[in-house]
C-alpha cells in the first residue's frame, strides 16, 4: 500500500489505508485522499507519514499476509514518569541511560519489526530499539536527560503499537543473566579446549616425529595448568553442583561427571609430575566445553518450555487514575493501596477489585465469569480487576490490589498447579536418582577390574569414559519437558491445564481400565443458550423477573434477563433479601409481593400452591423436552415458562469417541426429568443420566464414583453449582462461559463450550504420556548400551563427552517433534476490547 494511495476498495466495501479493515459508513470522506477506520489509524498514518517513513507500508506488504489496526492514540502515559514506576519497570545500563522491556499491541509481521527499530530517528534522546517479532518484547534504551519515558510510550502508541511493561521482566533480566554467564564460560571452556588440542597436537606430533624431552615436558606442564584451568573456572558448575547435593544427601545428575573430571585430572596431575604415561588434560578441556555446549542447548529449550506456558498478556491496567487531595492524578497500578479511589472511564480495565461509589455504568466480567454479557453495576456495587467498564465513568473505593484480587488468586491458582510435579515426573527423578548411585558403584568395581587385568591408565581411561557416559541427564529432561511442551501445545489450542499431573490421570484410561466422565447438561452437551419459546401466565411479572434475575450467572437466569430485561439499577434497588440457591432458583420481595423463579421442584419444595392450568403447562413442557421454569408470587405459582437449550453441533460424535477412548459418560443435571430425558434419549446414555440434582448431590456422586477407585473420574461443568463436583473429581473441566467458582475449583478450563475440547484434551494426554514413555525408553536406553561399552573399553574419554550430550538432544529432538508433529492451527479466541 503506497502512502499516497487512493481509497482502497474491495467491491463496495472502503478500506482503511493504515490498517486495511473495512472504514464504517459514518466515517467514509470520499472526497479525501485517504479513508480510515478510527482515528487511531488516521493519527497513525500521519505520524508516519510526518517521520518520513512511508517505507513502512511497502515493507508490510511484501512480508505480511496480515494486517494490525493501530489501537492507541489518546491513552495517558503520565505514570510511566513516576518514580514508582521507573524503579519498578525500568533498569540503568553502563552508558548511564535507562531501559526498559515493552510488550506491545499488534505486532503481526516483519514491517512492524523495521518501524518500531526506527524509533530513535523518531523520538529524540531514544538511543536504541530492539523488537523480538515472536514474543512482542521490545527493550527500549533512551537518555533521560533528552526525553521521557511517557513520550516514548506515547509514540509507540500512536504508531498503533500500545505498550505495556513486561510484568515479567525481573524474572526476564535474571534468565538473561543466568544465560550470559553460561555462553561466558562456553566461551572460555571453548578458548581453553582449543589450546589444550594444540598442545596435544604437539605432543602427538613429538611421539611419531621425535621432540626433544624438556620441551615435551614444558608442554605437559602447560597442557596441565590449562585444564586444571578449565576444571577450576568454567567447569566448576559441575563440581559445585555436586558437593551441593553431597551435602543434602541426595543424587545428582553432575556427580559422576564431576567424579570423571576429578579422577581425569588426579591421574593426569600424577602422570605430569611424575613423567609417564597420558595426562589426559586435552580431553578433560573439550569434555568440559562440550558438557557445558550440551548444557546450554538443554537450558535453552526449557527456557523456551516454560515461556510457552507462561501468562503472556497482562491482565490488569499498567496505570491508573487515582483521587490525591481532591484532584486526579495518573499513577502506576503497583502503588495503589486499600482505600485509594480510582476513576475508571469507559473502554477502561478496573486496576482492582473495590467498591462502586459514584457512577452507574455496564461492566464486562468476562475474564472471571466467562460471560460477555455487560452486568449493570451502580453505587455500592462490587466490582473486580480485569472487568472492563464499558459506558460510564465510574468512581470505585480500592478494596484489594495485586495478588489478592480475584483475578490475582485465579492466576495463582494456576502458577501453583504448574509447579506441581505429577507421579511419573517424581518416578523419573527417583530413577534417576537409583540410577546415579548404581553408576557410582559401577564405576568403583570397572576401575578396580581393569586396574588388575590391565593398569592403572586403562584402568582411569576406562573409568572415565563410564561416568561421562552414564550421567542420566536426558533422563531427568525427558519428563518434564515433555509435559512443560504438552502444556503449551495445549494453551494454544485453547486448553488451559493448570497441572501436567492431570495428563497423566487423563492418560490412564482405556477400554480395559475404563473412567467415568460426569458431564452436566447446559452449556456442556448443550450450548447453553437458552431461549424462551413459550410464556403462560401474568405477563406484568417478567420485569420483576428479570430484575431477581439480574444478578445471576446461571444460564437460565441470563436467559430470563435476556428476554425480559433490561433494567434499571433503580429497579434492582426496590428488591429485598434476594436469596439464590444455585441450581434451584431465586427468591426475592418485590413490590408486588414475594417472588420465586426457579424450577417446578424448587416451587414443590417451598409450598407453593399450582392450579389445573399451570400444572398443565408444566406436564406439557416437559413432554416436549423443554426447561421448565415457574415464577411463584406470595406462594402462588401464576407463570410458567418453557425455554430450549440446542444440542452442541457434533457432541453425537464427540461422546461416540471419548466412549471408544475409554470413558463411561454420565449426565448430571439439575435440571428437569424430561428436559434431561430427551437429551440423554438423542446421544445414546440411556440410563446413565440421572436429573434433578442439586450441588450436594453431584458432589456425593462424583466422591462416591472417587471412592470406588479404578480409574480416573472426570467431572465437566460450567456453572458455579458444579464447583464443588469439580473439585473433588479427579480430573476437573470447566467449559467456557462457566463461573468464577468453577473455573478455580477446576485442573483445566476449555475456552469454547461443548466437549469437541473435552476430546482433545483427552487425546492430548494420551499422545503426550506416549511421547513420555518413549523418552524415558530412550535416555535408558541409552544409558545402558553405553556404560556397556564403555565398561568394556570400547569407548574413550573423548568419544563419551561427544556422545553424552546426544542422548539429551535426541530427548529435545523427541519432544519437538512431538510438539511440531502434532501442531493444530486452532487457536483459543481473543477477548474483543
Amino acid at each position: 500500500m503506497s502512502a499516497v494511495s487512493t481509497p482502497l476498495r474491495v467491491g463496495t466495501v472502503v478500506r482503511c489505508d493504515h490498517c486495511g479493515l473495512p472504514v464504517p459508513a459514518a466515517l467514509q470522506n470520499l472526497a479525501g485522499a485517504h479513508q480510515f477506520c478510527c482515528g487511531g489509524c488516521e493519527v497513525a498514518f500521519e505520524t508516519i507519514r510526518g517521520c518520513g517513513l512511508e517505507n513502512y507500508y511497502a515493507v508490510r506488504d511484501r512480508v505480511a499476509t496480515e494486517r494490525h489496526s493501530a489501537k492507541g492514540a489518546g491513552k495517558p502515559y503520565a505514570a510511566y514518569d513516576t518514580d514508582a514506576f521507573l524503579s519498578r519497570h525500568t533498569t540503568v545500563t553502563d552508558g548511564g541511560y535507562q531501559a526498559i522491556n515493552f510488550r506491545l499491541e499488534g505486532v503481526h509481521c516483519a514491517a512492524c519489526v523495521w518501524l518500531v527499530e526506527r524509533l530513535p530517528s523518531i523520538t529524540g534522546g531514544v538511543v536504541d530499539a530492539r523488537l523480538s517479532l515472536g514474543n512482542s518484547r521490545a527493550r527500549i534504551v533512551w537518555d533521560p536527560e533528552q526525553t521521557t519515558l511517557s513520550a516514548i510510550a506515547t509514540t509507540l502508541d500512536r504508531l498503533g503499537y500500545a505498550p505495556h511493561p513486561a510484568r515479567d521482566a525481573s524474572a526476564h533480566q535474571a534468565r538473561n543473566r543466568t544465560e550470559r554467564s553460561r555462553l561466558t564460560n562456553m566461551a572460555i571452556a571453548g578458548a581453553l579446549a582449543g589450546n589444550n588440542m594444540l598442545i596435544a597436537v604437539a605432543l602427538y606430533a613429538g611421539a611419531f616425529e621425535g621432540i626433544e624431552p624438556q620441551f615435551a615436558q614444558l608442554f605437559r606442564w602447560l597442557s596441565l595448568l590449562i585444564g586444571c584451568l578449565s576444571l577450576a573456572w568454567p567447569g566448576r558448575t559441575f563440581f559445585r553442583s555436586a558437593w551441593t547435593a553431597c551435602r543434602s544427601g541426595a543424587a545428582s545428575l553432575d556427580q559422576p561427571i564431576a567424579l570423571a573430571l576429578g579422577i581425569g585430572a588426579l591421574a593426569g596431575s600424577v602422570n605430569v609430575v611424575l613423567k609417564r604415561g597420558e595426562i589426559y588434560f586435552d580431553s578433560l578441556s573439550v569434555l568440559v566445553f562440550l558438557l557445558l555446549v550440551g548444557r546450554f542447548l538443554q537450558s535453552r529449550q526449557q527456557r523456551w518450555a516454560e515461556e510457552a506456558v507462561g501468562l503472556t498478556l497482562s491482565m490488569t491496567p499498567d496505570t491508573c487514575r487515582v483521587l490525591r487531595e481532591g484532584s486526579l492524578c495518573e499513577e502506576s497500578t503497583e502503588s495503589l493501596v486499600v482505600g485509594d479511589e480510582v476513576e475508571v472511564r469507559p473502554g477502561e480495565l478496573l486496576p482492582a477489585d473495590g467498591t462502586v461509589t459514584a457512577g452507574q455504568s455496564s461492566v464486562d466480567q468476562g475474564l472471571l465469569t466467562g460471560e460477555s454479557r455487560p452486568l449493570r453495576i451502580g453505587e455500592g456495587t462490587a466490582v473486580f480487576a480485569g472487568s472492563q467498564n464499558l459506558s460510564a465513568t465510574l468512581r470505585v473505593t480500592v478494596n484489594a490490589v495485586g495478588d489478592a484480587t480475584r483475578v490475582g488468586k485465579l492466576i495463582r491458582l494456576v502458577e501453583d498447579g504448574l509447579a506441581d510435579k505429577p507421579p511419573i515426573v517424581r518416578f523419573a527423578d527417583q530413577v534417576g536418582g537409583v540410577f546415579v548411585v548404581v553408576v557410582a558403584l559401577l564405576a568403583a568395581a570397572n576401575l578396580a577390574w581393569w586396574s588388575i587385568t590391565t593398569d592403572l591408565g586403562g584402568a582411569i581411561e576406562s573409568t572415565v569414559a563410564l561416568l561421562i557416559v552414564a550421567c542420566p541427564c536426558a533422563l531427568g529432561l525427558a519428563t518434564p519437558l515433555t509435559m512443560a511442551v504438552a502444556i503449551g501445545r495445549g494453551s494454544r489450542r485453547g486448553i488451559l491445564i493448570k497441572s501436567a499431573a492431570v495428563l497423566e490421570k487423563l492418560a490412564s484410561v482405556d477400554t480395559s481400565r475404563p473412567g467415568t466422565a460426569f458431564l452436566d447438561k447446559t452449556g456442556t452437551l448443550t450450548n447453553g443458550r437458552h431461549r424462551v419459546e413459550a410464556y403462560f401466565g401474568r405477563t406484568d411479572l417478567k420485569a420483576w423477573i428479570a430484575v431477581v434475575e439480574s444478578q445471576s450467572i446461571h444460564p437460565i437466569g441470563k436467559a430470563l434477563l435476556s428476554a425480559f430485561g433490561p433494567i434499571e439499577p433503580t429497579d434492582a434497588l426496590l428488591v429485598r433479601e434476594r436469596v439464590e440457591q444455585h441450581g434451584y432458583g431465586v427468591l426475592g420481595v418485590t413490590p408486588d409481593g414475594d417472588l420465586l423463579v426457579g424450577s417446578p421442584r424448587f416451587a414443590n419444595e417451598r409450598g407453593a400452591f399450582v392450579d389445573r392450568e399451570m400444572s398443565d403447562a408444566i406436564r406439557r413442557g416437559g413432554e416436549r423436552g423443554h426447561t421448565v421454569v415457574v415464577a411463584a408470587l406470595n406462594q402462588r405459582v401464576v407463570t410458567v415458562i418453557w425455554l430450549s437449550d440446542e444440542l452442541q453441533p457434533d457432541a453425537k460424535a464427540h461422546l461416540d469417541r471419548l466412549r471408544r477412548d475409554g470413558w463411561n459418560a454420565e449426565i448430571l443435571s439439575g435440571d428437569s426429568r424430561d428436559a434431561v430425558q430427551a437429551v440423554a434419549a438423542r446421544l445414546g446414555f440411556g440410563s446413565a443420566a440421572i436429573d434433578s440434582m442439586a450441588p450436594e448431590q453431584k458432589l456425593a456422586k462424583v466422591r462416591a464414583a472417587v471412592a470406588a477407585g479404578g480409574a480416573s473420574v472426570m467431572m465437566v461443568g460450567d456453572g458455579i453449582n458444579d464447583a464443588a463436583a469439580l473439585a473433588a473429581a479427579d480430573v476437573g473441566v470447566a467449559v467456557h462461559g462457566g463461573a468464577e467458582a468453577s473455573l478455580a475449583a477446576a485442573d483445566v478450563y476449555l475456552t469454547e463450550p461443548g466437549i469437541g475440547k473435552l476430546v482433545d484434551l483427552v487425546e492430548l494426554a494420551r499422545s503426550t504420556m506416549r511421547v513420555t514413555r518413549r523418552n524415558l525408553v530412550i535416555s535408558l536406553g541409552y544409558n545402558t548400551i553405553a556404560v556397556v561399552l564403555a565398561a568394556a573399553g570400547w569407548i574413550t574419554p573423548l568419544a563419551a563427552a561427544l556422545l553424552m550430550p546426544l542422548s539429551s538432544l535426541t530427548v529435545l529432538t523427541s519432544a519437538v517433534v512431538f510438539e511440531s508433529g502434532n501442531r493444530e492451527p486452532l487457536q483459543p479466541p481473543r477477548r474483543e476490547a
